[in-house]
């Protein structure tokens, strides 16, 4: 089925296949070609997300059961939908129910499947050697050993033993020690402890003996009361009493032998020998390079395909492979049909997707930025400059404070990936005599300011070595580094640019290993992506508080605006380069949604009435909490003050005040401990977020500040619903496929994750879609925008548009000239087959004035209903913009939608 419009649907406990099924009428009659799926393979108990699969090869039963799943494809199908996949190669959730990684953490380096996941066996960590760390305890091992929150257990269903942490976190203990547990006290226990004593002897078989003794371990204690009495008096040898640290030494000496070490959670930042996705712990990094590890990931999917229940894949976190463009290449290769491949990637503001990857574009981030750019005047960038550093106190520009985090990113949260790359490169420069000089310590510092430097995500070298782009990339970031931090001798930073570019191995007989030179290279492009991620998206944007509109995924906060050039250019990009790219202006990652950051995009044309209500609603504040000691940062009140702007009163899905008051709440205190700097997520500070949330519930209760704040809210909502619409229209008529977030055709006034995946009322959406269906043919009104409903009825139109019309959205694009730079113009087609869509900018700033240079012909005015004529010359903006901030105008047969 040719893709046309994606729908997203976030799958959970709550949403599974049988509510997914019942909407797929509505969602047929919206006009979309595709439901886009979150994640819905065998997930963690209880996963809100789906992103820490612990099973590629079955559905997460949560969801629903393979009946349920059956009946929901067969609606797709009835209705004509396809189904797309939100696929995760990346990495798995690890813990007891992940039986791959169970099996590794009992095993060690002989498991099965040790080489299924990126552990560094040999780390330099003392006392790591054949470990793998669980940093999960709370506090520090010996303080969680002595209060008796470590304990060993017996598995009856399987036989086995583990340790337990807080009764949660279950570790199990390797066979080979099971005899040290049974003791020697009982006949039938000596005899099978002794049995597994000597394991050994059976290798390579030991695993399959093992497997026989449990089963005997499990029938004896189930036969025999006298045994399961004899085993008990055995665990209990391990128990100690709490606050007694010597009382636990056994149990201490038998965790001591493991094949892994339990630690404090903090220890992991410096210590953690296993790959994770950016710094979640509980996420293990994949080696899908392995065929092996693809071929097992991938099993069920492509069944999938061939059974023709999928017709394309999103790739999460494509950037966290080791080989980017080989993953997708074999994807291509072994897919038993041809599907739709789409990276999620987050491409810098001159990078491009690689085309060698043969992947049909990315999932869209660039164009929620694009969109909002649009949208916002960047005449008012100095006035919202200078107010924020008068406000602030802090006069950095973006591009220091997103280093500054990184910096702080990668010392707090990847000193261990850090560590391991400074020493790989140790042992390659001590390889040669012309290298040998290069300390660890100084590779290590120079290694930090590169990383710090880089303006993309990662490089993509592998085994042919550096393109163009990743060889100016690289000395781009090295260069920036020699800047930041000139102590660091020349020649450090000389070798690692030739590392990193695998250079320093073109030649024969360079002297080093250009096996180990590559693997360097791409084990280093695995760490950049995280730093940048955990550094800008979630630590610099959460410090830097001028226009948080332009803090989104893949943004560019330090720049406030995207000029129609611009604009034009990368639509004549994408449509050359991969007209299939999602076109997204809310996701499950984007931090506000679409309607809240229309709304905020107002406030650029309009800097003098949003810095008077600021500085009123501060000396309010000061007035009321003059006698307190701590006050939020004065950053942290313009994020307050900004997100309740773009927020109220509450949308339809948002609730009563309460829920919202507690809404903002959970999205503040989350994004003071992403921005690391009062407060954090490891040491929360206490007293500054009871501070923080002492004003929300302040300013909440305040009548005189919510009447203040309403009328301010009145006065620019009209212009954010305008944005609102302009953005729906223009995602729906530029080159791509756009996807539509859940709920999202109605207003999406969402704030940061899990806020944006609240339950959808899909009631309501569906009354909104048959009125919307209901007058079709009458033309839509300004009280329409303002409500809302104007956007659903638009994006049912356009969406119908696309369905009935496709030939016009594979037309050439081609931008059209316009006399106000608060206008953007642009047609799809040519000849008599046309497709113009002109637009107002700037809703919330002067009238737009001049002329539109349409060809001349007659159009139907898609949202107004009426036809219109074109003469020679073009029409004037006001016979255009009538009402609306937006026209879309289509010539040619059949032109209703």
């Amino acid at each position: 089925m040719p893709l046309r419009a994606t729908y997203r649907l976030q799958f959970h406990r709550d949403f599974g296949f049988a509510a997914a099924a019942e909407i797929v009428p509505y969602l047929a009659d919206l006009g979309v070609s595709h439901v886009y799926a979150s994640p819905i393979l065998l997930a963690r108990a209880g996963s809100a997300h789906g992103y820490d699969i612990v099973d590629h090869n079955r559905l997460n039963p949560e969801l629903g059961s393979e009946a349920e799943f059956e009946a929901f494809g067969a609606a797709l199908r009835q209705y004509g939908l396809g189904l797309i996949l939100d696929f995760v190669p990346n990495h798995m959730g690890v813990g007891a129910d992940n039986p791959f990684w169970r099996d590794v953490l009992e095993w060690g380096e002989s498991s099965d499947y040790a080489g299924w996941f990126d552990i560094d066996w040999q780390p330099d960590t003392p006392g790591l050697a054949g470990k793998v760390l669980v940093a999960v305890l709370g506090e520090q091992y010996g303080a969680a050993l002595a209060g008796g929150h470590l304990a060993l257990g017996y598995d009856p269903a399987r036989g086995g033993f583990d340790v337990t942490a807080y009764d949660s976190h279950v570790l199990p203990v390797h066979p080979a020690l099971y005899g040290e547990v049974l003791g020697r006290r009982h006949r039938v226990l000596e005899r099978l402890g002794d049995a597994f004593a000597h394991l050994a002897a059976f290798r390579p078989h030991e695993k399959d003996r093992a497997r026989d003794l449990k089963e005997r371990l499990r029938g004896e204690v189930e036969g025999s009361d006298a045994v399961r009495r004899a085993l008990d008096e055995a665990l209990a040898r391990f128990h100690g009493t709490p606050g007694d640290q010597a009382s636990w030494a056994r149990l201490d000496r038998l965790i001591a032998q493991q094949r892994w070490r339990i630690a404090f959670f903090r220890v992991a930042a410096d210590d953690i020998n296993y790959r994770r996705f950016f710094n979640v712990n509980e996420l293990t990094g994949l080696r899908m390079e392995q065929p092996a590890v693809f071929d097992h990931a991938h099993g069920f999917v492509f069944q999938l395909i061939a059974d023709g229940v999928l017709d394309g894949l999103r790739i999460d976190h494509i950037d966290g492979l080791y080989d980017p463009k080989a993953y997708c290449l074999r994807v291509r290769a072994k897919s038993p049909r041809p599907i739709t491949l789409h990276v999620e990637k987050i491409l810098g503001p001159h990078e491009a997707l690689r085309e060698d990857w043969l992947a049909d574009g990315t999932t869209g981030y660039e164009t929620t930025n694009l969109l909002t750019g649009l949208l916002t005047d960047p005449k008012g960038e100095a006035a919202l400059t200078q107010f924020y550093r008068r406000f602030t106190g802090d006069r950095r520009p973006f591009a220091r404070i997103a280093r500054e985090a990184k910096l702080t990113c990668i010392d707090n949260e990847f000193a261990s990936e850090l560590s391991a790359l400074a020493s790989a490169a140790a042992r390659i420069a001590q390889s040669n005599p012309l290298s040998a000089d290069f300390t660890r310590h100084g590779l290590r510092r120079a290694l930090r300011e590169i990383i710090a430097s880089f303006r993309v995500y990662r490089t993509y070298i592998d085994e042919e070595g550096a393109t163009t782009a990743d060889r100016e990339e690289i000395l781009r970031a090295v260069a920036e580094a020699r800047i930041a931090n000139g102590d660091i001798d020349a020649s450090v930073y000389d070798f690692l640019a030739s590392l990193l570019t695998t250079d320093i191995v073109d030649e024969p007989g360079s002297g080093y290993s250009r096996q180990e030179v590559v693997v360097f290279a791409m084990r280093f492009q695995q760490v950049t992506g995280p730093v940048m991620a955990k550094g800008v998206e979630d630590t610099a944007f959460y410090r830097y508080m001028r226009f948080i509109a332009a803090n989104e995924v893949g943004g560019e906060p330090g720049r406030l605006g995207v000029a129609a050039s611009a604009f034009h250019e990368a639509n004549r990009r994408r449509q050359k380069d991969a007209p299939l790219t999602l076109l997204t202006t809310s996701t499950h990652d984007t931090k506000r949604g679409e309607d809240l950051r229309a709304r905020l995009a107002v406030l650029a044309s309009m800097p003098p009435a949003y810095v008077a209500a600021v500085e009123r609603w501060t000396e309010r504040l000061s007035q009321a909490f003059a006698d307190r000691e701590t006050t939020p940062d004065p950053a942290d009140l313009l994020l307050l003050f900004q997100t309740l702007i773009g927020l109220w009163p509450q949308d339809g899905d948002g609730g009563d005040a309460e829920t919202l008051r507690e809404r903002v709440r959970a999205a503040m205190e989350k994004s003071v401990r992403e921005a690391k700097l009062n407060t954090g997520w490891a040491a929360p500070n206490a007293t500054y977020e009871a501070a923080l949330m002492e004003v929300v519930d302040a300013l909440f209760a305040d009548a005189g500040f919510t009447e203040d704040l309403s009328a301010f809210v009145a006065d620019l909502a009209p212009a954010g619903a305008a944005n609102s619409l302009t953005q729906a229209v223009l995602k729906l008529t530029i080159p791509g496929a756009p996807d539509i977030y859940q709920g999202a055709e109605s207003w999406d006034f969402s704030l940061v994750d899990p806020d944006n995946r609240r339950p959808v009322d899909f009631a309501r959406r569906r009354e909104a879609l048959s009125q919307a269906t209901a007058s079709r043919d009458r033309a839509l009104t300004a009280e329409d925008v303002l409500s809302g409903f104007a956007k659903t009825a638009a994006v049912q139109r356009l969406l119908g548009l696309r369905r009935d019309r496709p030939a016009l959205f594979a037309a050439p694009y081609e931008a059209l000239a316009t006399e106000d730079d608060s206008l953007v113009a642009f047609m799809r087609g040519e000849r008599t087959e046309r497709l113009i869509v002109v637009a107002h900018r700037f809703p919330g700033g002067a009238p737009p004035q001049g002329t539109v240079a349409l060809p001349e012909g007659r159009y139907h005015d898609v949202l107004r209903r009426r036809d219109i004529a074109a003469p020679a010359g073009g029409l004037p903006i006001g016979e255009i913009l009538t009402a609306l901030p937006v026209a879309v105008l289509v010539a040619g047969a059949g032109a209703k939608a």
